[in-house]
């Protein structure tokens, strides 16, 4: 799955969703955030089941402003609707991986059933 591009306009909704949502805060002038993008971007392909957003802090400062981002990049996961992490810092691939699979522990039977509510 590709990367989202999360701005202001459509953060709230996109956050506010089940499931996880993983946010690379970023800018192109970051060198640390440029080496992680392709590691970022293998983790979409390989969870299609994830959003994966990225925020680009130049263009949305009020937005890095308003998660007090002072470091980039920084790493944020969402789990239907709560912030449950966030780090800055560029994560080799193992450690984004393990993160994915930590936040898919948090309470799986609660999003188990949800699911199975909707079917």
């Amino acid at each position: 799955m590709a990367t989202t591009t999360l701005t202001a306009a459509n953060f709230d909704q996109t956050a506010a969703g089940e499931g996880i949502l993983l946010v690379d805060f970023w800018a192109s002038w970051c060198g640390p955030c440029r080496m992680f993008a392709p590691v970022y971007d293998r983790s979409s392909a390989k969870h299609e089941d994830i959003v994966f957003g990225k925020v680009d802090t130049e263009a949305e400062q009020d937005l890095a402003g308003r998660f007090e981002i002072t470091s980039i990049p920084t790493i944020m996961a969402i789990r239907d609707g709560v912030i449950v992490f966030a780090q800055p810092g560029a994560l080799p691939e193992q450690a984004l991986e393990s993160l994915i699979e930590q936040v898919r522990a948090l309470d799986m039977d609660d999003v188990r059933s949800k699911l199975a509510a909707q079917s």
